[in-house]
């Protein structure tokens, strides 16, 4: 069996990949750590590595903040760095040499916003492309090793990461995504033989909706 550790568990795409891997018999390891907390982290995942080898990693947890960007708390600013791109790099440093024993695989969910610019998006932006960066450079540093890095890039999906947001997905279903997919395609992922380095998912067409006030 298989040893997970994924962020982001508890709701949206993380649950959807949580519920299918443990469908499909892998053992899933959900962190506690509140993300901001860098010192927390290590703890947790040093107490987890006393007990398991890890095989894969799956940075799934996410924030967003769509606004002009001199209108950020310098709170909000922090918090996002910290819980989009500094909580992945930490973990995957911490993880890596359990995973190069295991020839294991490193995920990382970023954005569609990491592969190109919109209005109000500097902030995510910034954070999802630097994950997609460092994703795609420790792949090079770590394959000889055996060691897997994948970015997947998904377009809108219908989650809760809309409900502080004043926008969200229409109501046509071709123009947002379900977390199940994302899903199914990390399931797929995983089970390739050969490595998806770096894919961007997208429905068919573009259409949000203000929220009413």
């Amino acid at each position: 069996m298989q040893n997970v550790i994924i962020t982001g568990h508890s709701s949206g795409i993380g649950k959807s990949i949580s519920l299918l891997l443990e469908q499909n018999g892998y053992n899933i390891i959900k962190l506690k750590s509140r993300l901001e907390n860098i010192s927390q982290i290590e703890k947790e995942i040093k107490s987890i590595l006393s007990s398991y080898n890890i095989d894969i990693l799956i940075n799934c947890a996410g924030v967003g903040v769509f606004q002009p960007h001199e209108e950020l708390s310098l709170s909000k600013i922090k918090e996002l760095i910290d819980v989009n791109l500094t909580a992945p790099i930490v973990l995957s440093n911490l993880c890596l040499r359990s995973l190069k024993k295991t020839q294991g695989h490193i995920i990382n969910i970023t954005s569609i916003e990491a592969t190109k610019h919109s209005k109000f998006s500097a902030l995510y932006t910034a954070t999802k492309s630097g994950l997609r960066d460092f994703g795609l450079s420790l792949f090079e540093e770590v394959r000889k090793s055996g060691v897997r890095v994948t970015s997947i890039n998904p377009d809108i999906t219908k989650t809760d990461f809309f409900k502080e947001l004043q926008f969200e997905p229409s109501n046509s279903e071709d123009s947002y995504l379900l977390s199940q997919t994302i899903a199914n395609s990390v399931l797929q992922i995983i089970q390739t033989n050969g490595v998806v380095t770096d894919i961007t998912i997208r429905p068919q067409r573009f259409q949000i909706q203000k929220k009413l006030s």
